[in-house]
């Protein structure tokens, strides 16, 4: 499925307010942490491993937005490296006004 087709179809899976809004605070969190892990580095080379974690760093707010007010199963279930793209897709789309939160 290309890309387009796939976040009209992730945008179906996000129709709650709330859902999107706990994505939003995912990604913002996403960036400080990693704001934090390159500021890390410049202190030593070993903290490098931090941002391994940065791809996952969303999941816990964006999940519980599924699970607690969308009530369905996250994208990323089906299909993880087109989702995530869609929740840059989606919170540059919320910034812009196309998506109203």
């Amino acid at each position: 499925m290309p890309l387009k087709q796939y976040y009209k179809h992730y945008l179906s899976l996000h129709q709650n307010k709330t859902c999107r809004r706990l994505h939003v605070v995912g990604q913002l969190v996403t960036i400080l942490y990693i704001t934090f892990s390159i500021w890390m580095i410049t202190h030593s080379i070993w903290y490098a491993f931090l941002l391994l974690a940065a791809p996952f760093v969303v999941y816990p707010f964006a999940w519980s937005g599924h699970m607690f007010f969308e009530k369905n199963k996250p994208a990323a279930f089906s299909n993880p490296v087109k989702a995530k793209i869609c929740d840059w897709m989606m919170l540059f789309d919320i910034i812009r006004g196309k998506i109203k939160l």
